[in-house]
């Protein structure tokens, strides 16, 4: 967004933290402003969240965000964190030409689709020894660098890996922001812009009736794997 700050005009990033909590509804835990992301950053932010009674956090799944491992570690040490497997598709996808990208997606399937992180790991070998490994050698690289936070993936069961597959849920909603915001240019301070957005959310919040998909599958899997954090005590 395009804010005032200091008689110049910036562009400033908006972030939104979306949960999906215990009961499988949605919800918006807060909004920030900032011009940079990092580690200082995220922690601002998870330590926001701590003191607003956030009191645990099983599953991050985020888009490779700088700073957000080591920040998260401080905060919520014994949260997993997941890298959103659609948008490392889509960052691979971005090297291609568009007659190349559906059979380039075809042939990622394996990795992401793969039973276990020994099987995927075989298959981004296979992948890297391959005609597509061998043309887009920055795909495998984007991958390996990523790998860290790919294969806390492959130890869930299929019912949660639908949960964790995607930031989809929070995508739709910088969408319907997006739509709003592209009509009002620039705003006088951070304000004026956090107000806006604020009443957006309402609007779009309150249409959030039904549980996330596939909650109910996933619950009993959650319940086994968390133990004692799943469902979480009444604060």
């Amino acid at each position: 967004m395009k804010i005032r700050d200091e008689a110049t005009v910036r562009s400033k990033a908006i972030y939104l933290a979306l949960a999906v909590l215990a009961d499988g509804h949605r919800e918006i835990l807060g909004l920030w402003i900032e011009q940079t992301e990092g580690a200082k950053f995220w922690m601002k932010v998870f330590s926001d969240l701590k003191s607003r009674g956030c009191q645990d956090i099983l599953i991050a799944v985020t888009d490779g965000l700088k700073g957000m491992s080591e920040a998260l570690a401080a905060i919520y040490p014994q949260t997993t964190l997941q890298t959103c497997i659609v948008h490392l598709i889509r960052h691979s996808l971005d090297f291609a030409n568009w007659k190349e990208r559906k059979p380039l997606a075809i042939a990622l399937r394996p990795i992401y689709a793969a039973a276990s992180a020994d099987a995927a790991s075989a298959a981004l070998d296979e992948f890297e020894r391959g005609p597509w490994g061998k043309k887009f050698p920055t795909v495998v690289a984007s991958w390996r660098r990523a790998w860290t936070h790919i294969i806390p993936f492959f130890a869930f069961p299929p019912e949660i890996r639908r949960l964790i597959y995607t930031t989809n849920a929070l995508e739709s909603v910088h969408a319907q922001l997006r739509k709003i915001i592209k009509t009002r240019g620039r705003f006088p301070n951070d304000d004026a812009a956090t107000k806006l957005i604020w009443l957006a959310l309402r609007n779009i919040t309150a249409k959030w009736e039904r549980t996330s998909h596939h909650w109910r599958a996933a619950m009993n899997q959650f319940a086994i794997l968390y133990e004692d954090r799943f469902p979480p005590s009444p604060a």
